[in-house]
């Protein structure tokens, strides 16, 4: 099994990717729940559904979220009404929220759900919600504290960052699917996601960190910073107020007490000896996913650099490919 930790768009393209190279079914993603909160009454997980649709084929692929071809009738009868529209949903997209939102006041978890969204919408990918705890991120600002999906989509990122609490809600604990997911996998991959608001709620939990190391396996990441900038999203500025430089090197030191080796970008070949000299394999291509090639030919040189350091553990295995037992 090749586990994956996975953010939103970025992670769900990278996994677009792993699933032309290896059978989807033989992978999980453990995916951040930090951007998930509540609004209209409806519990909205932007992340898991980002993934979800992606991989079911649904997705708006010009925005990278939402649903394509998505209507917004009730978005507008909501404004007309007097309801916040800042966080637009399409009404096809409520359906997730409504559904999920029921399913939670039941008595179920955020896994069983993301499993039966799974099913129904036919993705053969596992994905795990990182926490079935209530984990939200926040942004510290001049301004105040706020939660992520208010900094980056409300406020649009303008405000400056003076600091990031993960798990605001209290001490959120990792699912045990999500622990057990590490525990078993052949390898651990790192999507190219933001390392301080997508990847660091994963592995800040409880055990994560512990879980991951105790697993043994080759841990692979892919920095989402090409060229000193991030491909999407305000990684930079979040970055730069954790005091992490922001270039392939940065991510690379933050990911140094987990990961075995790092892909980078060909545009920042030029720090591959300071990534090596943290004791890190690094494997140098073009990072950026364009299309289904450039996703695949991305996935396939992570596993491969998976398997060069399970190689250079063990010696060569019987089945290279790490994905595909």
């Amino acid at each position: 099994m090749l586990t994956v930790l996975a953010g939103g768009v970025g992670a769900a393209r990278f996994l677009e990717g792993v699933v032309q190279v290896v059978p989807p079914a033989t992978v999980t993603a453990v995916v951040n729940t930090g951007d998930d909160f509540v609004l209209h009454g409806l519990v909205i997980s932007p992340d898991l559904d980002i993934v979800t649709c992606t991989l079911a084929d649904l997705i708006d692929r010009e925005q990278g979220w939402g649903i394509a071809g998505d209507t917004d009738e009730c978005m507008q009868w909501l404004g007309r009404l007097g309801g916040p529209t800042w966080f637009k949903l399409g009404d096809r997209d409520l359906a997730l929220h409504i559904r999920r939102t029921a399913l939670l006041s039941e008595g179920e978890s955020l896994t069983a759900i993301a499993d039966q969204f799974c099913q129904a919408l036919g993705v053969a990918v596992k994905l795990l919600p990182m926490s079935d705890d209530p984990a939200p991120t926040h942004i510290l600002t001049p301004v105040g504290e706020m939660h992520f999906e208010e900094y980056f989509v409300r406020r649009r990122a303008q405000d400056r960052v003076t600091g990031v609490r993960l798990h605001a809600a209290g001490r959120a604990l990792p699912s045990p699917d999500a622990l057990a997911a590490c525990a078993e996998a052949e390898a651990i991959l790192i999507a190219p996601s933001n390392p301080v608001v997508s990847v660091g709620p994963i592995v800040s939990l409880p055990g994560m960190r512990e879980a991951i190391r105790s697993a043994r396996v080759p841990v692979v990441a892919v920095s989402p910073i090409v060229g000193g900038a991030a491909i999407k999203g305000p990684a930079a500025p979040l970055m730069q107020a954790m005091g992490m430089e922001v270039s392939a090197l940065g991510v690379a030191r933050a990911y140094a007490d987990l990961i075995d080796g790092i892909v980078i970008d060909q545009v920042d070949a030029d720090l591959a000896p300071a990534i090596a000299a943290l004791g890190l394999q690094v494997a140098v291509t073009d990072t950026i996913m364009r299309g289904p090639a450039e996703k695949a030919h991305l996935a396939a040189v992570t596993l491969a650099l998976a398997d060069q350091v399970r190689q250079a553990r063990h010696g060569p295995a019987p089945d290279a490919n790490p994905g595909a037992g």
